[in-house]
């Protein structure tokens, strides 16, 4: 029983990252249709810069944190400026290999500055130690609660910038009815704009959280590749038109994942994560939490 509880924690942990990267996801999808395939080389990128502001100069977490977060939404913004925005209303295979390009770009670029091969360790927010229950230890420590809590701050503001305030209902309009919010006196290239740096500023936050996990590390590839799965596969799960959608299947992804590397077979993560996304589409192709069919390009 203990550790079917200490499985479930982890993969509670685990998900609210997933679910951080499903988020960013989602929110590009439902802004322009487009699965960001780069989204994993843009938290890598901004993650390797927190961790070297962090680790290398001795920066202070929280600053590095930020400044990590502000690249993401630089990167975020100039890559749906120069790179996407051109190609949008294109076939849709046009997009799909912009995002690689970028992608690999990113890879490349981070490379030379910080090395490919080396694997390079971040120091989390908080003790990596798991709480104490009686003479045991839970795998849940301060910093799983700082993760968790993060998410779940991220998701608050998501909710009330999109459901109380004008800004979001127009970036609503934007993405669900375009030619309309144009009529209407609303900007649409600029809120895009506004939702990919936002959807950047995303991933840059789960990359930073999935480094200082206690089995996290930064590399140029390797990790932040398997991280983009998870978190598409979450997306998937929960509906790529649902943020709500994107955190539960977050959730469930982490749980699973956790259940299955323990109670099955360790390693190979990756795999169940594409069986559970073959079944999801096999059963329900727009997600358990899709209200509407997705609309066609």
């Amino acid at each position: 029983m203990f550790r079917f509880l200490n499985l479930t924690l982890n993969g509670v942990s685990l998900g609210m990252i997933y679910a951080a990267v499903a988020l960013a996801l989602v929110m590009i999808w439902r802004a322009t249709r487009i699965v960001n395939f780069a989204q994993g080389g843009m938290l890598m990128f901004t993650t390797f810069i927190a961790w070297d502001l962090a680790q290398r100069h001795h920066i202070n977490y929280w600053v590095a944190l930020a400044v990590a977060v502000g690249a993401g939404l630089v990167i975020g913004a100039v890559a749906e400026r120069l790179l996407v925005r051109p190609v949008e209303n294109g076939p849709p295979l046009n997009a799909v290999i912009v995002t690689l390009g970028l992608l690999i770009f990113l890879q490349a670029l981070a490379g030379m500055i910080w090395g490919n091969a080396q694997a390079h360790s971040y120091s989390p927010a908080y003790s990596i130690v798991g709480y104490s229950a009686g003479d045991r230890t839970l795998l849940f420590s301060p910093n799983d609660v700082y993760i968790v809590t993060a998410v779940l701050i991220v998701v608050v503001v998501l909710y009330l910038l999109f459901q109380r305030t004008s800004l979001g209902l127009q970036m609503r309009a934007a993405a669900f009815s375009p030619e309309v919010a144009r009529l209407l006196g609303v900007r649409v290239g600029r809120l895009l704009t506004l939702g990919w740096a936002i959807a950047a500023a995303l991933g840059a936050l789960a990359g930073i959280l999935a480094a200082g996990t206690q089995t996290g590390y930064v590399q140029t590839v390797g990790p932040f590749d398997a991280l983009l799965v998870y978190g598409f596969t979450a997306a998937v799960i929960g509906g790529l038109d649902s943020p709500i959608g994107a955190v539960i299947g977050g959730l469930l992804l982490g749980i699973v994942l956790s259940y299955a590397d323990s109670y099955v077979s360790n390693n190979i993560q990756t795999m169940y994560a594409f069986l559970i996304l073959i079944a999801v589409l096999m059963v329900r192709p727009n997600g358990l939490f899709s209200r509407s069919a997705a609309r066609r390009v």
